[in-house]
């Protein structure tokens, strides 16, 4: 077995997902994700994305380019600043005068705290 189709089927059972409920969250149908674990078939480029997304870990890892199954610094930093739900964050941040961003200093100390 390539080592694709063994890392898709050991992520998904280190998820804890039956391979029914991993295709729905994937958004392909069960014999699709049986096909790529069973090496009859490659995901395309945006079902190995969500797969990497859904199971928690890298691309990397999945293909074979990497032994660490979480995601590279580099990786959760681009994630993170490709939520498009900071966007708004990112652009206000910078014209944030002195006091609001101790403010926000200050809040995050107090959730960094409670971890």
């Amino acid at each position: 077995m390539s080592v694709l189709s063994n890392r898709l089927k050991e992520a998904r059972n280190r998820a804890g997902y039956k391979q029914i409920e991993a295709a729905k969250r994937i958004g392909i149908s069960n014999g699709t994700l049986s096909g790529y674990e069973r090496e009859y078939r490659d995901p395309d480029t945006e079902t190995l994305e969500k797969m990497a997304e859904v199971y928690d870990v890298s691309i990397d890892w999945l293909l074979g380019r990497s032994n660490k199954p979480g995601l590279s610094e580099d990786e959760e930093f681009q994630a993170f600043a490709n939520n498009p739900e900071l966007q708004r964050f990112y652009e206000e941040l910078p014209k944030s005068d002195e006091e609001d961003l101790e403010k926000l200093r200050a809040m995050w100390e107090i959730i960094k705290k409670k971890k």
